[in-house]
């Protein structure tokens, strides 16, 4: 009896450790959550990158401070390797407050204005003129260049409210800030305003990236506040022969060098085969870019740190890349994908955070066949308990979009969207406005989902 009591207790001691060294998926999920949600190091990480920092637009004092932060953080983790991409990125700068009225008889209404970003200055005095409103590249068209000429064209369609994914609305009205200004001036207009691309009703105006194309004559372009746009639109039906006075002095300067902030650990089993985790450290200059992109940012980091603090080794080489540049010109995503094909590296998978903070709601699928598709919708059981029920089609992100033509499958990081585009390139843009527990969640479910990529692929 003795001798079977003693069998029965080195049975179960083994299955025990047993257990202890190979966790199933569920405890593993668990653990990663736990740690995250315990002792998280990504709001603290989030607070240093935009209260101390803040701005941190590509060629800015604020994006190369930014660059030394991410640096000796990562290489403070004890990770098996750290290292800087070398990046030339545009240089754009503000300038002086903006400034913008409508005129309307002797009447003067003070209304919130910001350049978008590339945009060129006004004059100096800045530009009084008429104004036409449209919402459609087509309605400017129709109306031709001898009603438009010496105008300023006013772009007002707003964000389509009635969709329920955010991201679909803002893609459908993001023409007329990319490329308003080459439409208006195709038609004769000296000048191009357009309504924020704002989910909200509210007085913060929302800047954003816009291009000239070749051979068009270069106008200012400027975006109003969603408030200040509903009130042109009615000043307008009042009078529409009323004036618009805007001012602002921005400049493109030479192209500036920065870099990619990169950290890894080397797989153990396929240590050529990597996995990236990433988001952008560039943010615009109106605020401290905490939706947009510190979170990212920050979760990105603490995948990395999740990983090695619970002493899980990844098969493949996990690899976070804090990316430069994404808001005007995505030199960065670009550089990496580069060095990876000059460098023959191979990148099976790519994972992006780069839509706010808030609750994770699960992933975009970029790429990839049906079968992997099938295969990564397969996890839902074990995330759903995390409230990642959305695992489908979508988007992968714009840093690592360079990667799909080398055959990478693009994960994105789904936050519930709803919030995202009332702080998207706004002043209100702050660390305050991110919860904790939201952005906790959120690496966990990241680092989740990349130790189940990494365990069955």
């Amino acid at each position: 009896m003795k001798k079977q009591t003693t069998f029965i207790t080195t049975l179960l001691l083994s299955v025990s450790l047993s257990g202890f060294s190979q966790d199933n998926d569920s405890t593993v999920i668990r653990k990663f959550f736990n740690e995250a949600l315990g002792k998280g190091k990504s709001y603290e990480w989030l607070r240093e990158l935009t209260t101390k920092i803040g701005p941190r637009l590509s060629g800015s004092e604020g994006a190369k401070k930014a660059v030394s932060w991410g640096e000796n953080l990562l290489k403070s983790g004890g990770y098996d390797k750290v290292f800087l991409q070398d990046v030339m990125v545009p240089h754009w700068v503000r300038g002086k407050k903006e400034e913008g009225y409508i005129l309307n008889g002797k009447q003067k209404v003070t209304v919130p204005l910001v350049a978008l970003g590339g945009s060129i200055a006004t004059p100096e005095k800045g530009i009084t003129a008429e104004v036409i409103e449209v919402k459609t590249f087509q309605e400017l068209r129709d109306l031709g260049k001898e009603k438009c000429q010496g105008k300023i064209i006013f772009f007002n369609r707003p964000m389509d409210a009635t969709k329920i994914n955010t991201f679909e609305a803002y893609g459908q009205a993001g023409d007329q800030r990319r490329s308003g200004a080459n439409e208006a001036s195709k038609m004769g207009a000296i000048g191009v305003i357009i309504r924020s691309l704002s989910s909200t009703e509210n007085d913060f105006p929302h800047t954003g990236s816009m291009q000239y194309a070749t051979g068009v004559p270069l106008i200012p372009a400027a975006a109003l506040s969603t408030n200040a746009a509903t009130l042109l639109n009615k000043t307008l039906k009042e009078n529409p022969n009323l004036k618009f006075y805007f001012r602002q002095s921005c400049e493109s300067l030479p192209d500036a060098p920065s870099h990619n902030v990169v950290a890894e650990i080397k797989g153990s089993e396929k240590p050529e085969e990597i996995i990236v985790v990433g988001g952008h450290l560039d943010s615009w200059d109106l605020a401290q870019g905490a939706h947009d992109d510190g979170t990212g940012i920050a979760q990105s980091m603490e995948v990395l740190r999740l990983f090695k603090t619970l002493g899980i080794r990844p098969k493949h080489t996990l690899r976070v890349v804090l990316f430069m540049n994404e808001e005007n010109g995505n030199r960065g995503g670009m550089k990496y994908a580069d060095l990876a094909k000059a460098n023959n590296e191979k990148h099976i998978f790519a994972m992006e955070s780069d839509n706010g903070g808030f609750t994770p709601r699960g992933f975009g699928i970029q790429g990839g066949s049906a079968d992997i598709v099938v295969k990564l919708q397969g996890f839902k059981t074990l995330l759903s308990p995390y409230g990642l029920n959305e695992i489908e089609r979508g988007s992968g992100g714009v840093d690592i979009g360079p990667l799909a033509p080398q055959g990478t499958v693009l994960v994105g990081f789904k936050p519930d969207p709803q919030r995202y585009f009332e702080y998207h390139h706004a002043s209100n843009d702050r660390f305050e406005t991110v919860n904790q527990r939201e952005l906790e969640m959120g690496a966990a479910s990241m680092a989740a989902m990349i130790y189940l990529i990494d365990k069955n692929f």
